[in-house]
């Protein structure tokens, strides 16, 4: 098993992004392969997969997990986020989620960044407790959103 840091699209990826993404939310559409391109080619975000020992036909590894990294710069410092976490269902419990998050913070840190911030929903209750076994402390603060019209 491994986590690596996908920097090009490929047709594997699309399909993993198709199997994964509905997985992580109901409303969010799977990238196409140009959207794909599109996100990979962005700075400063990086998409982190895991893959199986197991092969798939074509003889790559499966990709079983994905997870976002945004990084940037402010006034007071690197900051990062994680964000998009999701293991496939068959895959859960197997450690694919903490390696994911592991990688992530071992990236952020070489970037410069200080902290790594998440946000995840009270129902997602495995998820908080990998985050919590990664070393995340939940902080007190309010989060808000606007919803912007297209």
């Amino acid at each position: 098993m491994s986590v690596e840091i996908v920097t090009t699209p490929s047709p594997e990826l699309v399909e993993a992004m198709a199997r994964l993404t509905p997985q992580l939310s109901h409303s969010a559409h799977p990238l196409s392969a140009h959207d794909l391109d599109t996100f990979l080619a962005q700075p400063s975000v990086y998409l982190f997969v895991f893959r199986s020992d197991l092969t798939d036909p074509s003889g790559n590894a499966a990709i079983l997990g994905m997870l976002s990294l945004a990084t940037f710069a402010i006034p007071t410092g690197i900051r990062a986020w994680i964000e998009d976490v999701v293991v496939d269902e068959a895959a859960r419990g197997q450690g694919a989620g903490l390696a994911l998050v592991e990688a992530a913070l071992a990236h952020a840190k070489t970037l410069g960044a200080r902290t790594v911030d998440l946000t995840s929903r009270p129902a997602r209750e495995a998820a908080n407790r990998l985050y919590r076994r990664a070393g995340f402390i939940q902080r007190e603060t309010n989060v808000y959103r606007v919803t912007l019209d297209k």
